[in-house]
């Protein structure tokens, strides 16, 4: 039984055989990286980066249930990076636009 499963992962026409299932592979290196960053500081988050890594991850999980034959690795490593970069979104946001620490400073002045 196993050995029929990963028959059928090694002839898949997005299995290990083809650039369609090593391109999303590597593609994880850029969610991960997003998670390491996860203990950087707000402020030196990179707004335009996380829109981009939000807005890949968001088209190309949709592209990738569109296309034949449908590519899971390619929808869960986007799905991913949609919500790593959601995430990062929300805490550059929350830092620039709702931080209480900056409130008063601006009171002051």
């Amino acid at each position: 039984m196993a050995t029929s499963k990963l028959q059928a992962l090694w002839n898949h026409p997005a299995g290990p055989k083809t650039i369609h299932f090593w391109a999303p592979t590597f593609k994880w290196g850029i969610s991960i990286a997003n998670i390491a960053d996860f203990a950087k500081p707000p402020e030196k988050i990179s707004l335009p980066q996380q829109i981009a890594v939000t807005a890949t991850g968001l088209i190309w999980s949709r592209y990738s249930l569109v296309i034949t034959p449908k590519n899971w690795n390619l929808f869960s490593v986007n799905v991913a990076m949609a919500g790593t970069g959601m995430y990062q979104l929300s805490r550059k946001i929350r830092h620039e636009y709702f931080n209480e620490e900056q409130q008063p400073a601006l009171a002051k002045e």
